[in-house]
């Protein structure tokens, strides 16, 4: 009999310590918010003065009551230099990737681009970059330029 228990014992320290380990992965996991948007790709084609963006983006769609319902290209004094509405949600098609129309920018300006929650307003996962060296990952307060929710074009609605 002591010889089991002599055995059992390193088993029991061994489940103990795997039980440690998946607790703190999961605490770093909450911290993650899934209630925001965010952009996962961006792709321009065009010429200077005329840009057109292809942007990916990642959210937490459950129908009109929450929904993706644009993503912006600003420059980095927080200036909205374009907006795409998305006028239905994605819930079904996650991640997804919408272009938009002429972005009068410079091939080496600087910008953001964001995306945005009818509920949740800005995320700060972002991409930024330039057309000249391109666009990577990056993080933005989602406070900055907030004042941006309430300028034009701004959605009319949710189709669905």
């Amino acid at each position: 009999m002591k010889n089991i228990a002599i055995l059992c014992v390193p088993f029991i320290l061994y489940i103990l310590s795997c039980k440690e380990d998946n607790n703190s992965i999961g605490n770093m996991v909450t911290g993650v918010d899934d209630n925001k948007a965010e952009v996962i790709s961006v792709e321009v084609t065009g010429e200077e003065g005329k840009y057109y963006f292809s942007v990916g983006i990642k959210s937490p769609d459950r129908g009109c009551d929450q929904y993706a319902d644009w993503w912006e290209v600003i420059s980095e004094d927080g200036e909205l230099l374009y907006r795409r509405i998305l006028a239905h949600s994605h819930v079904n098609e996650q991640p997804f990737v919408r272009s938009g129309g002429s972005v009068p920018i410079k091939k080496d300006q600087i910008v953001y681009v964001r995306a945005h929650m009818n509920t949740s307003k800005y995320g700060d996962k972002v991409f930024k970059g330039n057309v000249n060296e391109g666009f990577t990952r990056s993080t933005l307060e989602s406070e900055f330029a907030n004042h941006l929710e309430r300028t034009q074009p701004l959605p009319d609605g949710c189709a669905f």
